[in-house]
């Protein structure tokens, strides 16, 4: 089969498209013939070599953790799923013709592949945070960096939950994040000006690390009311980094429920072949994402 893989950590370079044994599922897993790959910044980051002790890497190494596709092989104690069936979920080495996943879920009839591949991950991440910061219905969530996956996700459950949302994000953002519910302004200088004339805010998330935990903090008044994903320095500041996954079976049953609602859609902005996953990751480490990207759909 083939498998996007690379042999030592640097740049989207070491990235290569190889021939590969197939794998197969172990006790608890399920294989799927992948349809779609999420595209994730951890991607890119394990890729790096930066310090992820929730995604120990030994190489040479596949690349990948969210995938949408068809059942081919059941495991021993696995209940519940057919072969045939179509499913996402979270796995390892996803960007590949056959992944094995650890979680997963059947998909929602309506829902495609190449949308199904950008939830697993992203809505477990956005359930965690909102959990994280503690905020109630009635209250204001400000989300730093809105326009991405995890902020599409974070801006469409918190509403559906009573919650109100601000969002940061560039200037051709704008009416996607009003689109989702939330008040919207830019980010760049004056920004938390610009949130202050929203309204007061009673917990706030920082998904895109550009450094503005210190004014996050000013305006949630305490730094326990900060959450961030991608500052691996704000600790410094006393606001909690969340970089460990929860339950990911409770969040794919949670994202199919929204998803049948209608309560929850997160665009594909654009797709990649898997010879071309080095671009993927060029493209999602310099930001400015609307919704999610991902490789073979398209």
């Amino acid at each position: 089969m083939k498998k996007v893989s690379f042999a030592e950590f640097g740049g989207p370079d070491v990235l290569h498209l190889i021939d590969a044994d197939e794998p197969h599922a172990g006790p608890g897993r399920i294989r799927i013939a992948v349809r779609v790959a999420g595209v994730n910044p951890v991607d890119w980051r394990i890729r790096e070599g930066q310090i992820l002790g929730a995604h120990p890497t030994e190489l040479p190494s596949g690349v990948g953790i969210d995938a949408s596709g068809v059942v081919d092989e059941i495991g021993e104690g696995v209940e519940g799923v057919e072969i045939g069936d179509r499913v996402f979920g979270e796995g390892s080495s996803t960007y590949a013709e056959f992944a094995v996943l650890g979680a997963w879920a059947r998909m929602p009839g309506e829902l495609s592949f190449e949308e199904a591949a950008g939830y697993p991950s992203v809505v477990e991440t956005a359930l965690r945070i909102i959990r994280e910061t503690g905020v109630r219905p009635g209250q204001t969530l400000l989300v730093s960096g809105a326009s991405g996956g995890v902020g599409s996700a974070v801006l469409q459950i918190a509403r559906d939950r009573g919650i109100k949302v601000i969002g940061t994000a560039g200037a051709a953002n704008q009416d996607y994040l009003r689109s989702l519910g939330a008040l919207a302004t830019t980010y760049g200088e004056g920004w938390a000006e610009r949130v202050r004339q929203l309204g007061p805010v009673d917990a706030a998330l920082d998904l895109s690390g550009s450094g503005v935990i210190r004014e996050l903090v000013g305006l949630t008044g305490d730094p326990r009311k900060v959450i961030s994903i991608a500052d691996l320095g704000a600790p410094d500041l006393g606001v909690r980094f969340s970089g460990v996954a929860g339950s990911v079976p409770d969040a794919l049953a949670e994202a199919a429920a929204l998803i049948s609602r209608g309560k929850l859609h997160i665009p594909v902005e654009k797709a990649y072949p898997l010879a071309e996953a080095a671009a993927a990751h060029i493209d999602s480490k310099a930001g400015h994402t609307r919704g999610r990207r991902i490789v073979g759909g398209g």
